[in-house]
Order: C-alpha cells, then structure tokens, then sequence
C-alpha cells in the first residue's frame, strides 16, 4: 500500500536527498516522503483511490513530475523517476574544458565465448572540449589515448591486446578521436559526430552524450559532467583476428561497446595537486 518509486541520476546512481510529493487533482499535498540511501520511497500510508501528481524534488537537480493513478488497492507506484541536473537541457558554459583523467574513465565491454562480457579500460589519456558560445553545433572535443594503457585485469590477455592482432601499439601508439559536429538528441542529450583514428584506419563514429550537469568542485574550479556511449566493429579497424572456439562462436566478439564516464575542468588546463 502506499506510494512507491526509485529514484536515479541519468547515469543510474541513486539520489539518497530525493523528496516525493503526492499531489491529489485540486493541488493539495496528499504526502511527502524522503528517499532512501538507495534512493528509494517506500511510503505505506494506504491512498485514496484516484489520480495524483508526483512531484521528485533534490537540491542540484531539475524537479520532475508525473501522473499516478491509485486503485482500490490503496497503492500507486511511481517506477524509476530520472532526475537531469539543474542546467542539464543545455551545453556548459562557452570556453575551453580540459578532460580530468583522475575523475574519468574510458572503458569498453566486449562478449567473450558466447556468454559472458570481458570489461576493459585505457588508464592514460587526455582530452579537450571546446564548447561555441554562439553555435552549440560548432562546438569540438578532441581526446588522445595512450593505447598501451589497456588494461582488462588480466597480463597475458592486455599483452595479446598490443599485439599486431589487435592494437599493435608498437606501430599505432596513440587513438584519437576529433569531432566534427554536435546535434541534440533529446533535452539533455547529444550526438557527437566525430573521427576515430585506431590501428592506422580513421572511421566516422558517433557518442551518444548526455550531459549530467555543471557545478563547483573543492578546488575552487568549475567542473562539467558527461556520459557517453558507442558501438564499434573490430573489423572496421583491421582487427580481424578470431579464434573461434565452437559452432562458429568466437573467443573475443567483434562487437566493442563503449563507455566514457568524464569530468573536464573549465579552462585550457587542470589545478595543480
């Protein structure tokens, strides 16, 4: 009985400070519940059947609200309510942003034997995000990976991975990614079109970006929020090695799925440790 929901950032961590409110059709505050630290509601006061606004409130974020219709059952539940950062529907600030390797992360996911997903990340790049003051599309990100940094938690699988089969660091040292152009996707998100150069072979690669928001760091720096996703093919960057195990099931997929986590720091350089 009662009122439930989960509350998430758009990145899937919870917001432990979300309040709920329950508004019946004249207005009136039917409830008000506070999150959990799992950013859950768990409200068991039995409701009136009818329909009801949901209103999710936190300090940082842009509020949210719904619809909600209560049965005879004396419950309503709310789902997963995503809340954007305050700000979220637009691009930071114009001016330069540099990339914070120390609080970002370059990672891709790949099928091993059919059933599983083997988790691997570069730990040495850099990057930059210049966003246009006037025209968001002329805005530009440019980031270069040190591409012997793999590391998948295994030393015989990464030393495969720099291998000619595969990255070939010793002839292809760096990955670099420059884009072209920024259309938006929804309220707070965007495509960024862009160039990938890895293995030798430049291709033309999309991220799929949200934006989760700008705020003050204890630096006395400014810091922005992004997460972003892809999916590559092996094979549109020469990597055609494949070792396949049984019934035409590969040893490593050839489907690379993408995932950038990053925070940059407003100016043309990071503070000093």
């Amino acid at each position: 009985m009662g009122l439930t929901a989960r509350i998430r950032t758009r990145d899937g961590w919870a917001v432990s400070h979300a309040v709920v409110t329950l508004t019946d059709m004249t207005g009136a505050q039917v409830l008000r519940a506070e999150a959990d630290t799992e950013g859950a509601v768990r409200h068991t006061t039995p409701l009136a059947p009818g329909a009801y606004t949901v209103i999710v409130t936190a300090v940082g974020y842009a509020p949210a609200a719904s619809s909600a219709i209560v049965t005879a059952s004396g419950r309503a539940d709310a789902g997963n309510v995503t809340l954007a950062r305050q700000g979220g529907t637009e691009l930071p600030p114009p001016g330069p942003w540099t990339i914070d390797p120390a609080h970002s992360s370059v990672g891709a996911v790949a099928q091993h034997l059919g059933i599983s997903s083997v988790h691997g990340r570069f730990t040495e790049f850099r990057g930059r995000i210049d966003i246009a003051p006037d025209e968001t599309a002329k805005s530009r990100v440019e980031a270069v990976i040190d591409a012997s940094s793999i590391d998948t938690g295994n030393a015989m699988r990464d030393e495969h991975l720099k291998s000619p089969d595969f990255l070939d660091v010793v002839r292809y040292p760096e990955i670099t990614y420059h884009s072209t152009g920024l259309t938006p996707a929804g309220s707070d998100r965007w495509t960024v079109h862009g160039e990938l150069t890895m293995h030798g072979v430049v291709r033309p690669v999309d991220l799929n970006l949200a934006y989760l928001g700008t705020g003050a760091d204890p630096w006395g720096g400014t810091r922005a929020a992004f997460r972003a996703t892809a999916d590559l093919h092996r094979e549109d960057f020469a990597m055609n090695y494949n070792q396949v195990v049984q019934a035409g099931i590969a040893a490593i997929g050839t489907t690379l799925k993408v995932e950038l986590d990053v925070q940059a720091v407003q100016g043309e350089s990071l503070p000093q440790a």
